[in-house]
C-alpha cells in the first residue's frame, strides 16, 4: 500500500489532486526567457575565467544579436572543436527565443 492507502496500480488510476500538473504548466506561460542571462550563464560555466564573461545585446533590424566576449584564453572553450560548442549555445538561445517570438543570433567577439 502507498502513502495514500492505494496500491500502486490504484494510485495510477486515481484522479489527480486539485491544482495538478495542468495548473503548473499554466504558471510558466507568464515567464519570459532571459536570453542575455542564459548566454551569460552557459558561457560562465564553460570558461576558466567567468569574471571576464561579458554579454552585450545589440538590435540589428528585427534581430537581436548577443555579442559574447570572453578572455582570450577561453575563446577555444566557447567555440569548441569545429564550432560545436558555439553551435550548441546558438541552438539553445534560438530555441528559447522562439518562445518570445523573436529572432536572435550569437556572435563571439
Amino acid at each position: 500500500m502507498g502513502e495514500n492507502g492505494l496500491t500502486p496500480s490504484e494510485a495510477d488510476l486515481a484522479p489527480a489532486p486539485e491544482g495538478g500538473a495542468e495548473d503548473e504548466v499554466g504558471e510558466y506561460d507568464d515567464l519570459e526567457p532571459d536570453l542575455k542571462g542564459l548566454v551569460e550563464y552557459v558561457a560562465r560555466a564553460l570558461v576558466d575565467k567567468p569574471d571576464a564573461v561579458k554579454v552585450d545585446e545589440v538590435q540589428d533590424g528585427n534581430t537581436t544579436v548577443f555579442e559574447l566576449e570572453v578572455d582570450e584564453e577561453d575563446i577555444g572553450k566557447v567555440i569548441g572543436r569545429q564550432g560545436r560548442v558555439v553551435r550548441g549555445i546558438r541552438a539553445l538561445v534560438k530555441a528559447a527565443a522562439t518562445r518570445k517570438g523573436i529572432r536572435v543570433d550569437l556572435d563571439v567577439v
